[in-house]
């Protein structure tokens, strides 16, 4: 399977349009040995009817089999009504021969923001029911699923976004299309690739960047996408699925971490004492961690009083501690509080491993930033640090949690991420969104806990903490219930014996 992947044409009589780009592009598909052409959104820039007229004169140049998608653009001044007139139904499905490709409308009307939510992802989910007897499945939708890089301020994800990647990952979907931002990339998320378009045919490119669109071949082998430049530069990355899927640890476990988050201590009711206690005896006599991480929101309010509470409760942990501030911990006088009670959080080295804090809290509000300093000072440490097994540590989630409302709370995510996988960073560890929750992308697995004793969370699961060990051939890291010790699996990752580490 031959595909075309175009997006963000923004078809319109302004200067926004650059029909050159368009028609190249037209061309380059005409002429190639295309099977099907997908166009991920914003096929008009306004939504006018005028638009949408020239927009359908314009895509009849394509004459291949096409798949057109609703983006934000299209959804202003009641554009989606247009859209199904002069393009094509907002939802469907398409078969082939061993798959199907699946798009949903992901637009709200008049907000640049997505969301795949309520009637849609129940949807969604019973197209992918109604098709996993296919061997590829492949979903497309206008709004990025994964932060990207070079996008500026981190923004407009789909709202639900960490529950549609918790959906397309369980029923085992291939491939994830999209576009919006007007960045071409490609990451593979576990076995999923999630394949960014940039623009076509816009002016609005990004970081002095061209059009262009990209080429996704499917093969018995995986998923190649190459990103293609209208002035002829390419770029492309090939994606394999892992298998198989289980692992059984070769030789002995050489460290333990136990990984918490959202503690918030307080003397108020939504703090479980109790769970905290209980948690904490569990850490030093059952699990006996060679290192606690704490990532973020050690307290409720940035005040002495719940600071002294919270130091009485974390000074009774035995291993080593590395805790790392959250939004809750720096607020009123927190920023201070927090250095006095738990210290700057520093890089600690352990043998072949190395823990690095990255600091992304800001003052008074959960939406978090690492900066571009901070990013040059976690680019710098992972080059420094690389003959060793480098630990990330931090506040903010860099992948989409379930069950939480993604507005963007890490405002350069993409940036971040790109730097972590880029590096090829061997573990990274957050802690923000109420529930845990564990992807490897690209080459880095990406583990974010719950809340161990605040009852304001997201989790089914109850309170919890994380518990990671790792051997000599892979990573295991399980959720444990803080109240009754329950476990589950969160996911298990092969390392390669390229690693320089090892």
């Amino acid at each position: 399977m031959l595909i075309a992947h175009i997006s963000d044409t923004h078809i319109t009589n302004e200067v926004a349009f650059k029909s050159y780009a368009f028609d190249l592009i037209a061309n380059e598909i005409n002429t190639g040995p295309f099977d099907l052409v997908i166009h991920t959104g914003d096929v008009t820039n306004n939504g006018l009817r005028e638009e949408y007229e020239h927009a359908s004169y314009l895509i009849r140049k394509i004459e291949k089999p096409l798949i057109v998608v609703p983006g934000n653009h299209d959804a202003r001044n009641v554009g989606y009504e247009l859209f199904e007139k002069y393009i094509g139904p907002l939802f469907g499905a398409y078969e082939f021969d061993n798959g199907v490709v699946i798009w949903v409308d992901s637009t709200i009307p008049d907000l640049s923001d997505g969301r795949i939510g309520g009637y849609k992802f129940r949807w969604l989910k019973a197209k992918l029911e109604e098709y996993s007897h296919k061997k590829i499945k492949i979903v497309a939708a206008h709004h990025h699923l994964v932060p990207l890089p070079d996008t500026g301020r981190e923004r407009n994800v789909l709202f639900n976004a960490g529950d549609v990647l918790d959906l397309l990952l369980s029923h085992e979907v291939t491939l994830y299309m999209c576009g919006h931002k007007h960045v071409p990339n490609v990451y593979k998320v576990e076995d999923l690739v999630v394949d960014n378009a940039g623009c076509t045919s816009c002016r609005k490119t990004r970081k002095g960047d061209v059009n262009s669109y990209n080429i996704v071949k499917i093969t018995e082998r995986g998923v190649k996408v190459k990103i293609r430049r209208v002035t002829g530069e390419e770029r492309e990355k090939e994606h394999r699925p892992i298998r198989p899927k289980i692992f059984i640890p070769k030789g002995k476990r050489i460290l333990r971490i136990v990984q918490v988050s959202e503690s918030n201590v307080s003397d108020r009711r939504y703090f479980r004492r109790k769970v905290l206690e209980n948690a904490i005896n569990a850490i030093n006599e059952k699990y006996k961690p060679d290192i606690v991480i704490h990532c973020g929101d050690v307290v409720e309010k940035g005040i002495e009083r719940h600071y002294e509470m919270a130091l009485e409760f974390y000074e009774k942990v035995k291993a080593e501690k590395l805790i790392v501030p959250g939004h809750n911990d720096i607020t009123y006088l927190g920023y201070d509080l927090f250095r006095e009670y738990f210290g700057e959080p520093e890089v600690i080295e352990k043998g072949d491993f190395v823990f690095i804090p990255i600091l992304s809290a800001q003052y008074e509000t959960p939406i978090g930033v690492v900066g571009r300093i901070g990013q040059k000072v976690l680019k710098g440490l992972l080059e420094e640090f690389r003959e060793k097994f480098r630990i990330v540590v931090m506040h903010h989630n860099l992948v989409p949690v379930p069950r939480a409302r993604e507005i963007g709370y890490l405002e350069d995510a993409g940036n971040v991420l790109k730097i972590i996988t880029d590096e090829e960073t061997e573990l990274t560890l957050t802690g923000h969104g109420g529930n845990s929750h564990a992807v490897k992308v690209e080459k880095t697995p990406i583990i974010n806990a719950g809340s161990i004793s605040w009852e304001l969370h997201r989790n089914p699961f109850g309170n919890s903490f994380n518990l990671i060990d790792i051997y000599e051939d892979m990573v295991m890291a399980f959720e444990v219930q803080a109240t009754w010790g329950s476990r589950k699996l969160l996911g298990m990752w092969k390392i390669k014996g390229e690693v320089p580490w090892l």
